[in-house]
């Protein structure tokens, strides 16, 4: 009796098995197809501005719109380079781009590990006055700030570019979420073993904080790369500017030179793509950990 019945519920099971195994292929094939239909749609733009870069001025907004060029033209990238100073646009972009993430990786980690792991009087009305300033917009504070840069004679320099970004709210708080699930027993023992504060910030902090570093680093240089509003405000000099505000130099009260802007655009872009997918794997890791602990 018992085999019989055994055997009548065999085929039943390997038929619940299949239908699952179905289930979740078309389940996965749903949801591939739908993150591929988004990856297009967002790269879309990109691949327009790549395209466009390599058309006729008179070509651009044909319709239907033209995804291969009728006629490859190369030397729009060497027309938007000689069509201002982009060597020396790049070198400043860069070089503000760079200082300021490093500055923001050091102070934004230190006082995330102040907070952290340190109990003060205040800390928690400190820490939420350094969040409440994520709701309020930049353009607020453009105006204070640059009569500060104006008063301290910091106009036309790289302090003016670099000083006002050296530390964010969102760092201090991207930091702060990931330092506080590190165990408690690493510090306690680097104190012990004679470690100072700062010698356990650069030994334990700092090593095991690669994820969220990373993370931080992408989104800071990203910010500062493609700024446009504050490097327009505070510098004059054309020695000074970044790629950002030399994007402008093709946009004339008599018209804007589209093709020669999208090929500069994509030049632009290309450094911002080689970080991305250098730093990919900590930038992802250092998202998903940063949000572990409250």
């Amino acid at each position: 009796m018992t085999t019989n019945t055994y055997a009548e519920e065999l085929p039943t099971s390997h038929a619940v098995t299949g239908q699952s195994r179905t289930g979740r292929l078309t389940r996965g094939l749903f949801f591939y197809t739908v993150l591929i239909l988004g990856a297009v749609i967002i790269c879309l733009p990109l691949i327009w501005m790549v395209v466009s870069s390599l058309k006729a001025p008179n070509r651009l907004f044909t319709i239907p719109i033209e995804w291969i060029p009728y006629d490859l033209r190369f030397q729009n990238y060497t027309d938007a380079l000689n069509s201002a100073p982009f060597g020396r646009y790049f070198v400043n972009s860069l070089f503000v781009s760079t200082t300021t993430t490093l500055l923001n990786l050091f102070f934004c980690s230190l006082t995330g590990y102040a907070f952290a792991k340190y109990n003060f009087p205040g800390k928690n009305i400190f820490f939420l006055l350094i969040l409440a300033t994520l709701m309020i917009p930049f353009h607020v504070v453009v105006v204070p700030l640059f009569t500060l840069m104006r008063d301290l004679k910091w106009l036309n320099s790289y302090t003016a570019l670099i000083v006002p970004g050296a530390m964010s709210a969102f760092g201090i708080f991207l930091m702060r979420q990931f330092i506080s699930t590190l165990p408690d027993e690493l510090f306690e023992a680097a104190r012990i073993d004679g470690a100072g504060e700062l010698g356990t910030y650069f030994r334990i902090v700092l090593p095991l904080s690669t994820g969220p570093l990373a993370a931080l680093a992408v989104f800071v240089f990203l910010d500062n790369w493609n700024s446009l509003l504050w490097p327009l405000v505070t510098t004059t000099n054309d020695q000074m500017r970044t790629l950002a505000v030399g994007l402008t130099q093709f946009q004339t009260q008599y018209g804007t030179k589209y093709h020669l802007m999208m090929a500069a655009s994509t030049l632009v872009a290309v450094p911002m793509i080689i970080v991305f997918f250098l730093l990919q794997r900590h930038f992802i890791r250092g998202v998903a950990l940063s949000g572990i602990k409250g």
